[in-house]
């Protein structure tokens, strides 16, 4: 078992490594093949020719495609990503405050986005069959079919602009030096509800859909009809085995969702101005950041690996039958 469980290991590892690989190939490519040069933007017409060229050439711009691509992934195997072209240091000293912010306001959204479609699912369950249950079901489908931008918008207009309950931007108030240490905790978390919003509606209605179809599909079991057969209680059946038969098909969907929200919640920290990865990376794509958007597509790719291999280890641990999943 110990060997089919490594031999599993090692060939997700090895698949996702290609995908990150392709991934970052892919950006690379498209990004300096893209029209312009961003060394354009420190270079002044009335500098002479051979200034240009000089900053030009500091930036290694001057090199062909794949000798640029050849030192990158020297440098990224020793984590050195280069110098941000903008902000003009070191790219992991760009890249760590933002991916600090990110962290934690996914980690905070994900964890709302479990616990609200677990008790969702588990309410529609009760009463599956009933009008309750048809209309969590329908909302759950619209929820997650409106687009993030939309819904991001209308909650800025209704509570920001019209009712301005709410701020419509950014992490903190211009007079957050004149506030306390509780003000200040207060003022960060009515600027983050919207955003939350925005960020966390989507993933609930996916695992309450989830959730709750698979419990009902696993009801409908022989051996959850053979436990009632046999006087066990709903209360058991439901904790020991019909919601851990449920939650496994959901592992893998969290993975990716806490993946993808850690590679950066683009469209809503875009929109509500935050200070994270997302928002970093489009500041980087439209100033030509080269070193900077590698890296914020090589943390994303990353990120998503590492979330997407601790669910397989937790499937791993929860049904042994799924390491023939992974080795076939």
């Amino acid at each position: 078992m110990k060997k089919d469980f490594y031999q599993a290991i090692t060939k997700r590892i090895a698949s996702s490594i290609l995908v990150l690989f392709l991934l970052v190939t892919f950006i690379f490519l498209l990004v300096r093949l893209a029209p312009g040069d961003p060394a354009q933007k420190y270079i002044s017409p009335k500098l002479s020719q051979q200034l240009s060229e000089k900053v030009t050439k500091s930036f290694g711009l001057d090199q062909p495609i794949y000798t640029q691509y050849i030192s990158f992934v020297k440098n990224i195997l020793t984590g050195d990503f280069g110098i941000s072209y903008n902000y003009r240091k070191p790219v992991f000293e760009v890249v760590k405050d933002y991916f600090l912010f990110t962290l934690i306001f996914s980690s905070i959204s994900f964890i709302i986005q479990l616990l609200l479609g677990y008790f969702l699912a588990k309410y529609a369950y009760n009463k599956r069959g009933k009008f309750i249950d048809k209309l969590f079901s329908n909302l759950s489908i619209i929820a997650f079919s409106l687009p993030t931008f939309v819904v991001g918008l209308i909650l800025v207009y209704v509570f920001a602009v019209k009712l301005n309950i709410f701020p419509t931007s950014g992490i903190n108030t211009i007079f957050k030096d004149d506030l306390s240490f509780i003000e200040n905790i207060f003022d960060h978390s009515l600027h983050l509800i919207l955003p939350m919003i925005t960020l966390s509606y989507a993933g609930a209605a996916v695992f309450f859909k989830y959730l709750r179809d698979n419990l009902i599909s696993v009801e409908n079991s022989a051996f959850i009809t053979s436990l009632r057969a046999n006087g066990f209680i709903e209360k058991e059946i439901f904790k020991n085995h019909l919601l851990p038969n449920a939650i496994q098909p959901l592992i893998s969907i969290a993975g990716i969702e806490f993946g993808v929200l850690l590679g950066g919640a683009l469209l809503t920290e875009v929109i509500f101005s935050l200070p994270g990865m997302g928002r970093l990376t489009v500041n980087a794509i439209f100033n030509r950041d080269f070193p900077l958007v590698t890296a914020c597509t090589f943390i994303a790719g990353f990120m998503m690996i590492i979330s997407n291999l601790a669910a397989d280890l937790i499937k791993i641990k929860m049904d042994k039958r799924f390491i023939k999943e992974l080795i076939n």
